[in-house]
């Protein structure tokens, strides 16, 4: 028996040193190690032996098992080094040293707009949140003071999840969560909530040259003791003035919000006509941009802060036509057609 053993370890030995390939390898573990090999057949023969015999052979035979499985282990780095030189070799050689001139990859506009209004904001002390793309019911329309039976639910076609929540249909469903978060700090430290969150926003509507079913805004909140509509005015046209570099035209006119009492349109004269008229404006010379107003006192309420005390606007910034007048986009459907050439050809400022 013993004679078995040192054969079948020196075959074994002889066939490891002749592979080239795991594949090989692998049938010749297979062949000695598997239930059917080589080596589990040598115990067969132990019926025949004593038993002092039979415990002597299965220590050698178990001995041999582990040798052969160390080998094969060892082949297998081989193999497997082996195969990765030969991927080097086989690259194509490159001279690290050759000029090349690769193409730029850019940032999205509407990406571009959102960094330049985040540090324009923060510049003047508000802080950037960011909020999910699904929401409550509660969030995006009791909270900000539209019941369930409220007319102005019919103004946007929500899409629905089969689970009860929603897409939301514009960033003040964050504006409960926020004043909640900073509420405390502004009660009892006298600290002003002055905040925005961007965001994604989702509405089945048509689409044409002035609106998408996937559009981006820009929510703003500030509240604080005696503040009114001359500081809103303030920081939107400081903002549009450092987005636009330049003087901006803009009108205030009534506009109705059931989250803001009272609730203003702001438009901004159509930079991409000039103000004669075009489809990206409805021909009328301007662009709606910023539905805003001094926050509803309901609101407040919600969000655990006191409106007898406390006064606050809030501003629904759209970046997607932000971003069209800025870079001269005649048309929403650009912006997500996904299409590079279109695209990549607008660049940061700074840059």
């Amino acid at each position: 028996m013993d004679e078995k053993i040192r054969s079948l370890k020196h075959q074994i030995g002889e066939e490891l040193q002749k592979i080239e390939s795991l594949v090989e390898l692998e049938a010749i573990r297979i062949a000695h190690l598997g239930k059917k090999g080589t080596i589990t057949d040598l115990l067969k023969g132990m019926k025949d032996l004593s038993n002092e015999e039979r415990k002597e052979f299965g220590k050698k035979v178990n001995e041999l098992k582990g040798s052969v499985a160390k080998a094969i282990e060892k082949k297998t780095t081989e193999l497997k080094q082996k195969e990765i030189e030969l991927e080097i070799a086989a690259m194509p050689q490159f001279d690290i040293t050759t000029p090349v001139d690769l193409e730029r990859g850019s940032y999205h506009p509407i990406t571009l707009v959102q960094r330049q209004c985040e540090t324009i904001f923060k510049s003047m002390g508000f802080t950037v949140e960011d909020y999910s793309e699904v929401v409550t019911d509660y969030e995006c329309f009791e909270a900000v003071n539209i019941p369930k039976d409220h007319p102005a639910r019919d103004m946007q076609d929500t899409y629905y999840l089969e689970n009860g929540q929603l897409l939301k249909s514009q960033t003040s469903a964050a504006q409960n969560a926020i004043l909640r978060k900073y509420g405390k700090n502004l009660i009892e430290n006298g600290v002003p909530i002055k905040a925005i969150f961007p965001g994604r926003c989702f509405r089945n509507e048509a689409t044409d040259a002035t609106h998408e079913n996937t559009f981006f805004q820009m929510e703003g909140v500030m509240v604080d003791k005696n503040i009114n509509i001359s500081n809103l005015i303030y920081f939107m046209k400081t903002m549009l003035s450092e987005v636009f570099q330049r003087d901006i035209k803009v009108r205030l006119r009534p506009g109705f919000f059931p989250f803001v009492e009272p609730g203003f349109e702001l438009d901004i004269n159509c930079l991409i006509c000039g103000g004669d008229g075009c489809p990206s404006c409805n021909h009328s010379g301007w662009l709606e941009l910023c539905p805003c107003g001094m926050i509803h006192p309901e609101v407040l309420k919600e969000g655990g802060i006191d409106p007898e005390e406390y006064t606050g606007f809030a501003f629904g910034l759209g970046l997607t036509r932000l971003a069209m007048m800025k870079y001269g986009i005649k048309d929403i459907r650009d912006l997500n057609s996904g299409s590079l050439k279109v695209l990549s050809q607008f660049t940061d400022d700074e840059e």
